[in-house]
């Protein structure tokens, strides 16, 4: 698709590049409409649905060829939008889960996992995903594909499977009714072992936190 195509009337749907960024958008909107607290009680399944369709987008980019920008320097996107009150207003939403446990590279060995925020990483996903978006609104629709891909790889992509295992966690252990261990005091400014973690656990049972998430245990 050329960037001339983005300014067509009716953009042809199946275009490989339309389809990425109507995923984009849709994450966008999505994870913006949450933010706003309107509906907390369907906050994390909301999310969990969001982050699936997200990487599904991100899987067909990992799949595709390399893709090259049409220019050798990126153009200038002026600053970055903020997201640090959106960042805030999920923070606070999912204060009972935003902390948790991950492991950056699964193929370092023996790497003990580091804390986490929920909040934080969609904020992270957002900023890579708007800066693309910009250049697809600007008709740069091959900067805008390249920028999506790249990021992918380097940042979004593992920050997005990293929230979408949180949140599938969160979900798992409500609908199983098991209990769930809380990072009690975990802070992501702290770099702690596996054992710290451990010790720093206390045990909540999942259905103290399945109301104000609207989450459902299993009988």
């Amino acid at each position: 698709m050329s960037d001339a195509t983005l300014h067509e009337t009716s953009p042809d749907p199946d275009d490989f590049v339309v389809q990425i960024a109507d995923q984009v958008e849709s994450f966008l909107v999505a994870v913006a409409e949450v933010a706003k607290g309107d509906e907390p009680d369907s906050a994390v399944p909301f999310l969990l649905l969001e982050v699936s369709q997200l990487l599904l987008a991100g899987g067909r980019l990992g799949a595709h060829e390399d893709i090259v920008p049409d220019e050798r320097y990126e153009p200038d996107l002026g600053p970055e939008a903020d997201v640090d009150e959106l960042r805030e207003r999920l923070a606070v939403m999912l204060e009972p889960i935003d902390v948790y446990s991950e492991v950056f590279d699964p193929y370092e060995p023996r790497k003990a996992p580091v804390p986490a925020r929920i909040s934080d990483d969609l904020a992270d996903v957002i900023t890579d995903l708007r800066h693309g978006m910009a250049h697809y609104r600007a008709g740069r629709t091959t900067e805008a594909l390249w920028w999506w891909q790249f990021s992918y790889f380097s940042n979004w992509g593992s920050t997005a499977s990293a929230t979408l295992r949180a949140l599938q966690s969160v979900v798992a252990h409500v609908r199983l009714n098991q209990p769930l261990e809380e990072l009690d005091g975990l802070d992501t400014d702290q770099d702690l072992g596996e054992e710290v973690l451990a010790e720093e656990a206390g045990k909540v049972m999942a259905e103290e936190i399945a109301g104000p998430l609207g989450l459902r245990t299993v009988k």
